[in-house]
């Protein structure tokens, strides 16, 4: 028997050590010893190999686009929403492709190979749509993009955002998504929960709802999305995204909403690196991060990942396209600093985010699709202090992208030459 791919004696995120052969896109084998020939054969041994990186939230149509036609001075999500209504009447078709084409190479150089993009419907021309549905045709032999049908001005509250969300869908674009939060009146965001998600029920699709994305406690339309999805039978195929205000509520409230999300089957996915950023801007002291309550959640059995949001865009000046970054700053955030709690911090931007985006392809197993990350790190948490490199990605049974092994040489005498940083100590 012989692969096209051998991946040698790599540590999978168990601790187990292993080979994987890879024969056309499909895993084929895995096991301690893999005795065969094969058309390459990567040696892992002593680096995590691990499913690929996923990001279940992100705006691929304003990505890159920093500093058009001005930056974001307050930091607020309001003025980043004003910031967009700006830039869209001059976006081009060429323009978001591009940007899109570009952010989707970098992912790729980082072991990013599933996307999930919410694309503004608000825009009558629909230019961003056709755009990034383009995008996902011309990406589709590396990454998986699933987008968004999303209201950025409000399902009611801009005229023609109903019949331009409903014509995406027609188009093609995978998900409903809305911000019952930007209605002009909390009913109004009650009511879009509700018809959004019976727009979902009739046509089969899954919900990714922007919900209560502010430091108001009284934001509270996450509960009537857990409703809608109990009522409508779309458990497993909803997630609510962002949920800052739950940063700011009340304990007993959080104590009867956390199970009213588990028993509906809603997914959560906070974006720390956003989240952190533009929460608390009214504050002055205490300052509040306004992250969502993510130990809480986990504990009420709520699935929670990790999403990135945004990357040089009109509400965010940074980026670099990391999954681990966004796990990072999530833990601190969170403060899930045991041994087990950063490992599972490591698991939300690659298995976790890979089920709530319903990627049942995805994983490091037998029959399996064949995308794969190799780092530079012995382990979850190693990868995660270190942000670690990716030596290798391999994308549905193809090399895309390699990466040497780096280290610092120092110039010190006396002192060795070169540092180590996986081992916290220099190596000779």
């Amino acid at each position: 028997m012989s692969f096209d791919i051998i991946v040698r004696g790599g540590t999978l995120p168990d601790g187990s050590t292993a080979d994987i052969g890879i024969s056309g896109e499909k895993i084929a084998s895995i096991g301690p010893r893999i005795d065969a020939e094969a058309g390459k054969i990567i040696d892992a041994t002593g680096n995590l190999v691990s499913q690929p990186f996923v990001d279940p939230h992100f705006h691929m149509d304003a990505t890159l686009s920093y500093g058009i036609p001005r930056i974001n001075a307050s930091g607020t999500l309001l003025e980043g929403i004003a910031l967009w209504g700006e830039l869209k009447p001059l976006l081009t078709h060429e323009a978001v492709r591009g940007r899109a084409l570009a952010y989707c190479d970098w992912a790729v150089s980082m072991g990013l190979l599933a996307i999930r993009s919410h694309v503004d419907t608000c825009d009558d021309r629909l230019l961003a749509v056709e755009a990034l549905l383009d995008v996902k045709k011309r990406v589709a032999p590396y990454i998986d993009l699933q987008l968004v049908a999303f209201p950025q001005d409000g399902f009611y509250r801009s005229p023609t955002a109903r019949e331009n969300t409903i014509r995406a869908l027609d188009m093609g674009v995978d998900i409903v998504g809305g911000i019952p939060h930007f209605e002009r009146t909390m009913a109004d965001g009650t009511r879009s929960v509700t018809e959004l998600c019976e727009i979902a029920e009739k046509r089969g699709l899954m919900v990714d709802m922007h919900c209560d994305e502010t430091d108001d406690p009284l934001s509270r339309h996450i509960e009537q999305l857990a409703y809608e999805t109990q009522r409508l039978g779309l458990s497993g195929r909803v997630a609510g995204s962002h949920l800052t205000s739950m940063h700011s509520m009340d304990n007993y409230y959080v104590s009867k909403l956390l199970p009213l999300i588990a028993e509906a089957g809603v997914s959560a996915i906070p974006n720390p690196l956003i989240n952190i950023v533009i929460q608390g801007r009214h504050d002055t002291y205490p300052k509040r991060r306004g992250m969502t309550r993510v130990p809480e959640m986990l504990k009420a059995g709520i699935r929670v990942g990790f999403g990135q949001d945004c990357v040089l865009d009109p509400w965010y000046p940074l980026g670099a396209v990391d999954m681990l970054d966004v796990a990072f700053m999530g833990l601190h955030v969170a403060q899930m600093t045991s041994p087990a709690d950063m490992a599972h911090c490591f698991d939300m931007v690659t298995k976790v985010n890979a089920e709530i985006m319903g990627l049942d392809h995805l994983g490091l197993a037998v029959g399996k699709t064949a995308s794969l990350v190799v780092l530079d790190a012995g382990s979850r948490v190693e990868a995660l202090r270190l942000r670690a490199d990716r030596l290798c990605v391999i994308a549905k049974g193809k090399i895309v992208a390699e990466r040497e092994k780096r280290a610092t040489r120092l110039s010190i005498a006396g002192r060795p030459a070169t540092v180590d940083r996986r081992h916290h100590k220099p190596a000779g």
